[in-house]
């Protein structure tokens, strides 16, 4: 089979096909999206390290399935992030654990579900499990405030929130990305270049009840302190470089946490099944209109000269929303 492997530098090569364990499903993979952490993995390769086999973001059809699964059959369409700890989805087919899969939306393009599990999943996480706002609308009315709202997790982000009934203010620095979360249906938009206090005031608002950090930890790490109203709550999901004073948080009792989607699949947890039916409640909502694709460009086909484009769009820092690779050629 084809696939793609970063030695660090991204090679096409041919591999054999792998043999689904008891709980794996063996996918064609139609259709991959690029995220951060593909960039992060490959950073952190040294020339001589083993080549590895990155994506977590696709979109395929079953073709063979282990002896203990039970919620997919070969031939049904199905979406996934997968394992960090697992190889990627950057090959023609690939193993993973059936309770990390998803259906795939009826309605979606092979490239427009690519684009859904890692940020969906994320996003979801961030916000229902992570900051416990009710997704079906008991923290109506409460203000979240989304850093960097353009990206691919701030799109999904903008979206289940506004649906959950929260009030949303998003941050985006240009005018392409300001029009873009004002589409996914943010009720206000600052710009996070500039301070954000004085935006929050003239908007007539203070302290906000949560927010969701999606760009910068250690950047915003004092601001958020400061906007953050008593006994609210505050997520991120970037790694900080430097050691973040969580004194800033304490005479506010502000609860603090951090969201990595593949903490379930990494230790294995008692609910790694959760992520499967969270995707496919996506799936749902999706296929309803009550949320809309974040695909925004495709290169076709999949191989390591369109995935070398696709990180330096991502590299460059003015992505808006995903970015999607489809087919083998």
């Amino acid at each position: 089979m084809k696939a793609v492997l970063a030695t660090p530098a991204l090679i096409d090569t041919e591999l054999p096909e792998p043999t689904p364990g008891r709980r794996d499903l063996l996918v064609r993979v139609e259709a991959v999206a690029i995220n951060p952490v593909d960039a992060k993995v490959r950073a952190s390769l040294c020339p001589g390290d083993p080549p590895r086999q990155l994506g977590w973001d696709a979109a395929g059809v079953v073709r063979a399935v282990g002896e203990q699964t039970k919620r997919f059959r070969p031939g049904d369409a199905v979406i996934f992030a997968g394992a960090i700890d697992r190889p990627g989805c950057h090959a023609e087919a690939v193993l993973v654990d059936e309770r990390l899969v998803g259906h795939l939306p009826a309605g979606l393009s092979w490239a427009e579900a690519a684009a859904v599990p890692l940020t969906g999943l994320t996003a979801w996480e961030a916000l229902f499990e992570r900051l416990r706002l009710d997704p079906y609308g008991g923290d109506r009315g409460s203000r979240l405030l989304i850093l960097g709202g353009g990206g691919g997790v701030g799109s999904m982000a903008i979206q289940l929130a506004r649906r959950a009934g929260l009030t949303v203010i998003a941050s985006a620095s240009r005018p392409k990305s300001q029009g873009w979360v004002r589409e996914l249906g943010a009720d206000h938009v600052v710009d996070h270049l500039q301070p954000l206090a004085p935006q929050l005031a003239a908007l007539g608002f203070g302290p906000v009840e949560a927010i969701a950090n999606f760009s910068d930890t250690d950047a915003y790490w004092p601001v958020m302190a400061e906007l953050i109203a008593p006994q609210g709550s505050i997520v991120a999901i970037v790694g900080n470089r430097t050691p973040l004073d969580l004194n800033l948080l304490k005479e506010k009792s502000v609860t603090f946490a951090w969201e990595f989607m593949f903490t379930r699949s990494r230790f294995q947890t008692a609910d790694m099944g959760r992520q499967g039916e969270i995707l496919d409640e996506l799936a749902r909502l999706l296929e309803s209109g009550a949320l809309r694709p974040t695909l925004r460009r495709t290169f076709t086909p999949i191989n390591a000269a369109n995935l070398e484009k696709a990180y330096a769009e991502l590299a460059s820092g003015r992505m808006v929303g995903k970015l999607a690779l489809a087919g083998w050629g």
